[in-house]
């Protein structure tokens, strides 16, 4: 049951993250909003890596950061990190389809080098925080450099300001 609730609000959720990416210009690609932030590529490139960390998530209890590596790819053109996410989406979907339920509420710890990087908690709790909700976060960012960057943004709970009603 807890699955098949993951499995819907990801499938949802996924559809809107897409069209957020999809409406990324490469000449928006190298904008950032001051010196300490990400580009728009390295945003949308992080919002895409995010779903690569599902199989980490839900089918281990310790996720090491020390270890872990990512291929980015090419971010200098948008339909790459279209590309990329759709990629690491299908692969996520596939991790969500074959979870085992009995193991949500297993301990589940980040780590890097051995130390501690959170409080450990259930994995159900990670998968929600760690998962879902950091995508949104950074999902609301990028509709902020959208917006900053005088491009047009898509619904994505409803219409928006550049919706014909």
């Amino acid at each position: 049951m807890i699955k098949q609730a993951l499995l819907g609000e990801f499938l949802h959720e996924a559809e809107s993250t897409r069209k957020l990416l999809k409406a990324i210009p490469d000449s928006a690609l190298d904008w950032k909003p001051s010196d300490i932030n990400w580009t728009t590529a390295q945003l949308a490139s992080h919002i895409s890596e995010v779903y690569n960390w599902f199989e980490g998530t839900f089918n281990q209890d310790v996720f090491d950061m020390g270890t872990y590596t990512y291929d980015k790819g090419d971010v200098s053109k948008a339909e790459n990190i279209v590309a990329k996410f759709e990629e690491n989406v299908a692969k996520a979907q596939k991790v969500i389809e074959n979870s085992d339920e009995s193991t949500y509420f297993n301990e589940w710890k980040m780590e890097m080098n051995g130390n501690s990087l959170f409080p450990p908690m259930p994995k159900v709790q990670v998968i929600r925080s760690f998962l879902y909700n950091h995508l949104y976060h950074h999902r609301g960012e990028l509709v902020v450099y959208l917006r900053s960057t005088g491009n047009k943004v898509p619904g994505l709970y409803g219409p928006t300001a550049d919706d014909k009603f």
